[in-house]
């Protein structure tokens, strides 16, 4: 588990997303490679995997550099997208995806042509009909951070990222032409480099995404630039552990509280109070995953008077209670 450095705030583009990507962890980094060759086109389905490279996660983070040549990429919605040398390519809730060529083949699952993990050495892809190469360096990350919940809608289900002209790009390509060079897994690597490796470049293409994404109208990046919910949604981050309500919530940003419920409902798809539970969840399951705190104790930093009250929320919300999750977390952590 890594917590990785933020970017500057002007770059994040809100004090709450700049505070996100600060907290941000990824786990249990995984590079392999790929080389294409025209025809081809697979079908990648990462969360199939995602238990086998993760224990106990349902879903995982996806993403490809092109390291050499170009490709297609679609999502099952049906967008489709090109992606060339230096292109980066992101699955953030490990949907469904086909990775083709420009010549039309016959699709396969990405199953049948890589050996199942769990893996002893980089894997290597070889797929295709032989004619013009193509090469990706690919890689697996885990997250239960709220940026990576499909339900806030922070991302589309797949994008590209192209990193301007300047020093991250070109500590992209540095980063590429060293992991080719590796032939072991990146997470049991005795280099610290490599381990991080993989969380570095999606944090930075992560970085310049959500520095550069257009406007939405719902969704996570909505409502961090929503100048009713942005306010409102940096009060409940910065005090989870106050008794809030709707009315006083409002007050709070300068707005009426049905203005408030209205924005929340459109944007988050939840109600304020709602989105508050969930967020206390988040913390909560971040200290249980990394402290030693008591129950009590966590119970009274997220909101809660009691232990009863507390356990009784976190049961409702991640099926166990508090304590049987951490002794869950602690059997299913992959060794460091």
């Amino acid at each position: 588990m890594s917590t990785i450095d933020a970017p500057e705030p002007d770059r994040a583009g809100s004090p709450l997303l700049h505070s996100a990507l600060e907290q941000l962890r990824l786990e249990g980094a995984i590079f392999f490679r790929s080389e294409l060759t025209e025809p081809y086109a697979f079908e990648s389905t990462p969360n199939v995997v995602a238990d086998v490279l993760h224990p106990g996660a349902e879903r995982i983070v996806l993403f490809h550099i092109i390291a050499n040549g170009s490709c297609w990429v679609s999502a099952a919605n049906g967008e489709r997208h090109r992606a060339d040398h230096g292109d980066v390519i992101v699955a953030p809730y490990g949907d469904p995806h086909v990775i083709e060529g420009d010549t039309p083949a016959e699709c396969v699952s990405i199953l049948t042509l890589l050996t199942p993990p769990p893996w002893d050495a980089m894997p290597l892809l070889r797929h295709g009909g032989g004619g013009a190469r193509t090469d990706l360096v690919c890689g697996y990350l885990f997250s239960d951070d709220p940026l990576f919940d499909p339900a806030l809608g922070a991302f589309p289900p797949v994008f590209v990222v192209r990193l301007p002209e300047g020093p991250a790009a070109g500590w992209l390509q540095a980063s590429i032409a060293y992991s080719l060079e590796e032939t072991s897994l990146s997470n049991a690597s005795p280099s610290l480099i490599s381990r991080r490796l993989p969380e570095l470049v999606l944090i930075e293409v992560l970085r310049h995404h959500l520095a550069t994404a257009p406007a939405l109208d719902h969704g996570w990046l909505a409502a961090l630039r929503d100048p009713v919910l942005a306010p409102a949604m940096s009060m409940l981050h910065a005090s989870p552990e106050r008794k809030w309500t709707v009315a006083e919530l409002a007050s709070s940003a300068a707005v009426s509280r049905s203005l408030l419920d209205e924005r929340f409902r459109q944007v988050l798809g939840r109600s304020p109070i709602r989105y508050l539970t969930e967020w206390r969840m988040h913390l909560a399951e971040d200290l249980l995953a990394t402290t030693d705190v008591g129950i009590f104790t966590l119970a009274r930093r997220v909101g809660y008077d009691s232990e009863e009250a507390f356990s009784r929320a976190f049961k409702r919300a991640r099926g166990l209670p508090p304590s049987h999750w951490r002794a869950a977390r602690s059997t299913l952590q992959p060794p460091v």
